[in-house]
């Protein structure tokens, strides 16, 4: 099972914060830092000094860091529009030498995008967005050099664009797509994802999605193995309860609360709940880090976790 951290920047954090958070995973030995794409906070925090913009800050931490895989849980196509989006990740792709994972989805907090002046539209409207860009963004990263791509899209469309730039990563970088949906997110992700992502899912659930999933890979003539089969869960461990209490206080949580719905509690806790999800069917795990001041965190997690799972 692989581990990487994850980061919400969005509750409060400047680009030194992230840069620390991210220096700190790669001396740990996680296999990648990524972070969230918002702009508002949530929950009862200030969120000050305010956003980072996700593919501004990955820019920079691609070219001060060194072998971590970098990216994000994930970017919302109603930020972006999908030619622009496609120039961005592939030049980043290359500020990092190939380290680039794209986590991309539909959207889902509305009041960020009222915030910033951005559109809203329904669910199926927001699908039909991202179903387009992703074919979009895909034909724009896959098209032979010195070849042209066009598209005549409902929402964007694209006459004889020179595809460039390429990513590192060819064809593309990895692509995440997550959630639960029944329907058109195991569509997207067979036919597109190296990554399908269940966030925050109970364990009961688990082994469902992914059959769905292998399903209508099957049906696709895609081999489901292709596919690494993620979760992402709240981070909160420690060597005593003393300690793990102390961490959950921390990020305005209850330790219990964590035990149940995240990777909380010693580290015999810890690696007994990532091996119940391992057998469910789980191959990677981004471990969410809510306190992003607390470095010994990542650096304990490291010690006690990585080397425990490369065992079994």
């Amino acid at each position: 099972m692989e581990l990487r951290i994850f980061t919400e920047p969005q509750q409060g954090a400047r680009y030194e914060d992230l840069l620390a958070v991210a220096q700190a995973t790669e001396r740990a030995d996680f296999a990648g830092f990524f972070r969230s794409d918002h702009y508002v906070k949530m929950g009862d925090v200030d969120g000050k000094p305010g956003p980072t913009h996700a593919w501004v800050t990955l820019a920079g931490l691609a070219r001060e860091t060194a072998s971590i895989r970098l990216g994000t849980l994930v970017s919302p196509i109603t930020f972006y529009r999908p030619g622009p989006l496609a120039i961005a990740v592939a030049q980043v792709d290359a500020m990092s030498g190939g380290r680039i994972d794209f986590g991309i989805g539909a959207g889902w907090f509305e009041v960020e995008h009222s915030a910033y002046g951005l559109d809203f539209p329904a669910l199926g409207a927001r699908f039909d967005r991202l179903e387009e860009a992703m074919e979009q963004i895909h034909g724009l990263w896959t098209t032979p050099e010195g070849t042209t791509f066009s598209h005549a899209g409902r929402f964007h469309t694209f006459v004889d664009s020179p595809a460039l730039p390429k990513p590192a990563q060819r064809p593309h970088p990895p692509i995440i797509i997550g959630g639960r949906g029944a329907k058109r997110t195991p569509e997207l992700v067979a036919r597109y994802a190296s990554d399908f992502n269940l966030p925050f899912t109970p364990i009961e659930e688990v082994a469902p999605a992914i059959e769905r999933i292998n399903k209508v890979c099957a049906d696709r003539g895609r081999n489901p193995s292709e596919i690494v089969k993620s979760t992402t869960m709240v981070l909160c461990l420690g060597a005593s309860d003393t300690e793990v209490n102390r961490r959950a206080s921390a990020i305005g949580r209850q330790a219990d609360e964590l035990r149940e719905a995240g990777a909380a509690g010693t580290t015999d806790e810890v690696l007994d709940k990532l091996g119940r999800y391992r057998e469910a069917g789980i191959q990677r795990v981004y471990l969410q880090v809510l306190d992003l001041g607390d470095l010994d965190h990542i650096a304990q997690a490291g010690a006690d976790l990585i080397p425990a799972l490369a065992e079994t």
